[in-house]
């Protein structure tokens, strides 16, 4: 990762921001300085007291559950959270930002949990995680372990966050846990969308599909420019593929017999429809990409301090209805994404359907061995835990905090599962993969496949080999999973 600089002039604008609410609060009441947080704002707190507060309120919001998030929603929250606070619409003393800086430079990574927030008055309690990291206490991970944040501070030479005025409030206050979180997760679903479009090329190729339903002529009768975005990829797949057919050319000359036509006129939904059904998939990723980068360089606090026209202003940036509504979208269409990709695994190893390739796509001995049988079981398994997971969480508020937040996001919790639904698709399109290439071994099609599709191919290959004889194919799976996560073809796609 490149170090991340905080520029000079950022700095004094924080700075200007900082020392304009704190001459500003000196003969005013301002929540979250110098009064009590949620239904107990009606509590003036003593200046002696003002420090203590902020401390109090990270050390008690502290509080979450379950399992750790992973490094990379973690580390993406504290990018998230620097990004908001360099807006300078937050009152807080420089030192906060250098901090949330410090972390990402000596790559340290909060343990921030992933039960807990409610994503209304912020990610309450996963930011209060990594600012009591930022304070030196609690636990965090370094090289991999985790360990003691104080230790770290001392190894590293770094200075734990003093508070100053409201570092605590500000910390904790905002949508950075499900920014960071639903950023990575737009990364990695258009890395599945690039996959998913891949395997549509195998299964175009492997089916010896006519050309028309990804033509120009086609999709331009359409008038959603997601859907001919796809249709153009799919063309670029496919373009110099000897396995596709012209269909006026193919009619023409094969025509029919008896009145029956000798090929099939028109493919399955899941090989036919692609371009509709991946246009909304697309449109969705998009949106959802330019909500969230908009949220990343929003100020999502409150109160909202604006030292340029000298006042502050109360109110509710911190609540998440942007990034969890499209969180919700996101899942939704990465199930369905999931769902194309299981019909197009049971076409491939349903010989009933396909009419030209061996039972699960069996290269062994048929009825002692078993080719991608057992995978098939998991592939359906997990689509169906995505189908059940792509329930809405935005509609599922629950007021809470003495009815102070009645009615809330739940912008993590939909981060969370859309990052489980996503990663559920990644060990799907990889049973998917695996099958096509399985499939072109049984068609014995390679020198026929496209330039792209035998790039792939090739790149599979070298790390799986055929299945013959039957194998354990769990390790295998992980292993693909990883290749689709980290691999990419960038010169196809341009997102």
């Amino acid at each position: 990762m490149e170090e991340v600089l905080i520029s000079d002039s950022c700095i004094d604008e924080v700075s200007s921001n900082h020392k304009f609410l704190l001459e500003f609060s000196k003969d005013k009441i301002i929540y979250g300085v110098n009064t009590g947080f949620g239904p107990m704002a009606q509590y003036i707190i003593p200046t002696k007291d003002l420090e203590q507060l902020q401390y109090n309120l990270i050390r008690s919001h502290a509080s979450g559950t379950g399992n750790w998030i992973s490094s990379i929603h973690a580390r993406s929250t504290v990018y998230a959270r620097l990004i908001s606070m360099c807006q300078a619409f937050s009152g807080i003393h420089p030192d906060t930002i250098l901090a949330l800086a410090n972390f990402l430079n000596n790559k340290i990574t909060p343990c921030i949990p992933e039960h807990g927030g409610v994503g209304a008055s912020g990610d309450l309690v996963q930011l209060a995680h990594l600012a009591l990291n930022l304070i030196g206490e609690g636990t965090v991970l370094h090289d991999r372990k985790e360990i003691e944040a104080s230790k770290v501070f001392r190894d590293l030479s770094l200075t734990p966050l003093k508070m100053h005025l409201r570092e605590g409030l500000s910390l904790i206050n905002g949508t950075s846990a499900m920014t960071g979180i639903g950023l990575t997760n737009i990364i990695y679903a258009k890395k599945l969308l690039h996959w998913s479009l891949i395997l549509c090329g195998f299964m175009n190729e492997i089916t010896s599909a006519y050309d028309d339903h990804h033509a120009v002529e086609l999709n331009g009768a359409k008038k959603h420019d997601s859907q001919n975005q796809i249709a153009n990829y799919l063309r670029k797949i496919l373009s110099d593929s000897k396995c596709t057919k012209e269909r006026y050319e193919d009619l023409s000359k094969n025509g029919s017999q008896n009145g029956v036509l000798k090929n099939k006129l028109q493919e399955f939904y899941s090989i036919r429809c692609t371009p509709q059904i991946l246009g909304p998939i697309l449109k969705t990723i998009l949106e959802a990409e330019n909500t969230l980068i908009n949220e990343l360089n929003s100020a999502n606090d409150n109160p909202i301090v604006d030292h340029k026209n000298k006042n502050v202003f109360h109110g509710g940036n911190f609540h998440g209805d942007y990034v969890s509504l499209e969180m919700d979208k996101l899942k939704i269409a990465i199930t369905k994404l999931c769902m194309l990709v299981e019909r197009q695994i049971n076409f491939l190893l349903n010989e009933k359907i396909n009419g030209k390739l061996p039972p699960f796509v069996n290269l062994g001995t048929i009825g002692l061995n078993f080719g991608m049988q057992g995978m098939q079981f998991t592939a359906t398994s997990t689509t169906a835990e995505n189908q059940m997971l792509s329930n809405p969480m935005y509609v599922h508020s629950i007021s809470t905090n003495n009815d102070n937040q009645d009615i809330v996001s739940m912008g993590t919790n939909s981060a969370l599962i859309s990052s489980r639904v996503i990663m559920n698709t990644f060990e799907v399109l990889s049973v998917g993969l695996l099958s096509a290439t399985q499939a072109v071994d049984a068609l014995g099609i390679q020198k026929n496949l496209a330039s792209v599709t035998s790039t792939v191919y090739k790149d599979i290959r070298k790390n799986h080999e055929k299945i013959v004889e039957d194998k354990s194919m769990a390790k295998s799976l992980k292993s693909m999973v990883g290749q689709l996560k980290e691999l990419s073809y960038n010169d196809i796609f341009n997102w």
